[in-house]
């Protein structure tokens, strides 16, 4: 098995004393924060095909049952405006349409072409049209007007991205008053011996799926260890109400190899 940092979290990696621009985590490597974008995108564009599948084998299926979730405790009700933050293929997307009606919006972005390519045709199959918007989008420049949406999410996506408290802060903008942010993510299980089983499988078995599925073993390696690196549940929270969120808690899902956080405008 492969050695593994401590469960950390650093965006960037600043070298004053020899002045160069500042490293950030790509998996366990570190690269230049303006690569870290262009690396990511290589990823998803190298998974895009097999992506939903490749979920459900790794997840067993569980990833609809945390996305399920997920929309439960959106408190999204008819005629209201939803953004899904990299959102990839849609899933989210897809559970938010039947709950705003035909009143609302859904916007689905993410900042991978390929991918919001990938959703929009699984959207159109299945005969969702009129107010579903798609738009290529950074989550750390949302190119949308303050206090627009009622309710923002990203799933499994929030790990990606380069400098992800000036992407909370993106959130928190565009989120009218008393609107609410959930951020559903790997994170910390709470149990040792299910680290440990995790960690085991996540190492030893995902990699060789990806190979076997995708004939892509690197970028599922680069995934495993980009949950390593993102922030455990307790310093998600701080940075959301470093954010400016209010009354930001989390549920553990599944012994917290995922969490959903939750917080408010």
């Amino acid at each position: 098995m492969n050695d593994k940092p401590s469960h950390t979290h650093v965006d960037a990696i600043e070298d004053p004393i020899n002045n160069k621009p500042p490293n950030t985590h790509f998996g366990f490597s570190e690269v230049p924060v303006l690569e870290k974008a262009r690396r990511v995108a290589e990823v998803f564009h190298a998974v895009a095909g097999k992506y939903d599948l490749m979920n459900d084998l790794m997840s067993f299926g569980m990833h609809r049952l945390w996305k399920r979730f997920t929309l439960s405790q959106s408190g999204v009700r008819a005629g209201q405006r939803v953004l899904d933050v990299a959102g990839g293929t849609g899933d989210l997307a897809a559970g938010f349409l039947s709950r705003v009606g035909a009143t609302g919006e859904v916007y689905l972005s993410d900042i991978n072409e390929k991918m919001l390519q990938r959703g929009r045709e699984r959207m159109l199959n299945a005969g969702h049209a009129g107010n579903i918007f798609y738009v290529q989008a950074d989550a750390e420049n949302l190119p949308f007007k303050d206090q627009y949406f009622d309710c923002v999410s990203i799933g499994f996506g929030l790990r990606n991205v380069t400098d992800k408290q000036k992407a909370l802060r993106e959130m928190y903008r565009v989120l009218t008053p008393g609107g609410r942010l959930l951020v559903l993510e790997f994170s910390k299980p709470v149990l040792p011996w299910l680290a440990k089983w995790y960690d085991a499988y996540s190492f030893n078995v995902i990699p060789r799926l990806g190979e076997w599925v995708c004939g892509d073993a690197a970028s599922y390696q680069y995934l495993v260890e980009s949950i390593r690196m993102h922030p455990d549940q307790h310093t998600l929270k701080n940075m959301m109400e470093k954010a400016g969120f209010a009354s930001v808690d989390w549920y553990n899902l599944t012994g917290g190899i995922v969490a959903l956080h939750k917080g408010f405008r």
